[in-house]
């Protein structure tokens, strides 16, 4: 069977083509990536370190990304750092404590001429179901997002044995 020429041409042959079938095909079906049109609102995503108790919260849509940190928390009160890779015109977020009740937004206060860090002062959250709502504004475009509050408060596998000791 291996030698005849062209069962040994055929599978030579066959991955290659299958190789630019698949990269044909997504080329073929694929979304293409738009460009932010300015006057337009766009959601944010939260990324998975949102759910963790990791001090960081990344939300994005497409290339625009933004990163939450928690610098500073306490009982009453949690200071947040938000950074983003593009310079924003402004900045708000509010703390949702209850699903039923609705919190008012606060501006954010810039941290540097930049425009790409942003800082905010907020009460602690009371329970596991707070929420952050966002919206920032860049080149004229509103990005908006929630995250969970679970990331605010930094915790690890060493810094609980640590308190163990």
């Amino acid at each position: 069977m291996f030698k005849n020429k062209h069962v040994i041409l055929a599978m030579i042959v066959a991955p290659i083509l299958a190789i630019i079938a698949y990269f044909g095909i997504d080329l073929a079906v694929s979304e293409k990536p738009l460009a932010a049109k300015e006057g337009e609102t766009y959601k944010l995503a939260a990324r998975s370190n949102c759910r963790y108790t990791s001090g960081l919260c990344s939300m994005v849509n497409g290339d625009f990304k933004i990163e939450l940190r928690s610098e500073t928390l306490t009982e009453n009160a949690v200071i947040l750092k938000l950074t983003s890779d593009f310079p924003l015109e402004g900045a708000k977020i509010g703390l949702i404590q209850h699903k039923e009740q609705a919190g008012s937004p606060v501006d954010m206060e810039k941290n540097n001429k930049s425009g790409k860090e942003w800082m905010v002062d907020l009460p602690a959250p009371a329970n596991e179901e707070s929420e952050l709502h966002l919206v920032v504004k860049s080149q004229g475009t509103l990005y908006y997002g929630e995250a969970p509050t679970t990331f605010v408060e930094y915790k690890t596998f060493f810094t609980e044995e640590q308190k163990s000791q």
